[in-house]
């Protein structure tokens, strides 16, 4: 009888394991840089998650206020314009998803006291004038005077009204004449301002009026000075203006209460021109919405910026640049909102006063 033959079972082969998904590269983890340190604040490097309403921002909004900014690029930044530049036609998510892999968001603080600190607006105020004086406009804006650099500090507001010596230097340095002196002192503070101008033939032309330089006084704030006075409790413009309109033969002193005058220059607004708003301090065109003023020793001038800040009057989460300074804008989580022009802007501006927060977004 022939031995049987046992027949072993096909080899099959061990299953492969399946490779690992590749490895997503998540530029939002990994161990934290160290803070950096600036004159008068502290960056401290926070994940994106930390800012508020990152997701739901119109960045397009804000890129043409980077667009300005690289027309002077500070030195640490000046390398990701050729980028800026061609996203600026690109979605809210790729501009999103750049931010996220080429910058990193510090949150900025002062190097002593809270963390939070103060908003505040400014705009461009717009306002019907006359190239020349005549009835119903009578409150005259200035070119710089021939004299002005020969004496420091120059004339007051006062004594630019009363003295001989100072009217004989402004005679002839009118740019055009508003109806109303408390408009004029509204666009000394504000630095700039839109004129719709009535030229003598009854042309009408459309200009700015932007700062050219002070009579070197300090500034006093009227609002201020009717506080002091214990005569309204309400400090804003639209209080001020209500506090006049019931004390018309008080008008005089007020203005005289702020001994500093502000002199212009006169620019055309043509074309795009009239879509931004004047030259801040970093030497660009503002944008409405998203160009701030800042102290350049916390923030240096035009870097993006993250901006939170809840309120009464408006509550912000949005991509903003550092394109402006202020005498009253010091220390350093501070900053100053361009509100835009006119009527709405301005109310706005008057009554903005709210906490604040801050994030630089800076180089990897």
């Amino acid at each position: 009888m022939l031995a049987s033959c046992a027949v072993a079972p096909p080899q099959v082969p061990a299953p492969v394991p399946a490779p690992p998904p590749a490895e997503v590269v998540d530029e939002d983890a990994g161990p934290l840089p160290p803070a950096l340190q600036q004159p008068k604040s502290r960056w401290v490097p926070v994940r994106w998650a930390e800012l508020p309403g990152f997701q739901d921002d119109a960045l397009h909004e804000a890129w043409n206020a980077w667009l300005k900014s690289c027309e002077r690029p500070g030195p640490a930044l000046a390398s990701l314009c050729g980028e800026v530049r061609r996203l600026s036609i690109g979605s809210a998510d790729a501009q999103r998803a750049w931010l996220r892999e080429r910058l990193r968001p510090y949150r900025v603080e002062a190097l002593t006291g809270p963390a939070e600190g103060l908003l505040t607006s400014y705009y461009e105020p717009l306002f019907e004038a006359s190239r020349t004086p005549r009835a119903g406009f009578s409150a005259p804006l200035y070119r710089p005077p021939a004299s002005l650099g020969t004496r420091r500090p120059w004339f007051t507001r006062q004594e630019m009204d009363t003295l001989p010596e100072a009217r004989a230097a402004l005679r002839g340095r009118e740019i055009a004449y508003l109806a109303d002196p408390v408009d004029a002192l509204v666009l000394q503070i504000q630095g700039s301002g839109r004129l719709r101008i009535t030229e003598p033939d009854g042309s009408v032309r459309l200009v700015r009026v932007a700062f050219a330089g002070t009579n070197d006084q300090p500034y006093q704030s009227v609002g201020r000075w009717l506080l002091d006075q214990g005569a309204t409790r309400d400090a804003t413009w639209p209080g001020i203006k209500a506090w006049l309109a019931q004390n018309p033969q008080r008008t005089q002193e007020l203005l005289w209460s702020n001994p500093r005058m502000v002199f212009f220059r006169e620019e055309s607004l043509a074309g795009l021109d009239a879509a931004f708003g004047p030259r801040g301090a970093q030497g660009v065109a503002l944008t409405p919405g998203r160009s701030i003023a800042v102290d350049r020793d916390s923030i240096p001038y035009g870097t993006p910026v993250w901006l939170a800040s809840a309120g009464p009057q408006v509550t912000l989460q949005r991509l903003v640049l550092a394109q402006d300074t202020g005498s009253a804008i010091t220390g350093a989580v501070r900053a100053d909102y361009f509100a835009g022009w006119g009527a709405e802007a301005g109310e706005l501006a008057g009554r903005l006063k709210q906490p604040l927060r801050l994030w630089v977004l800076w180089p990897r």
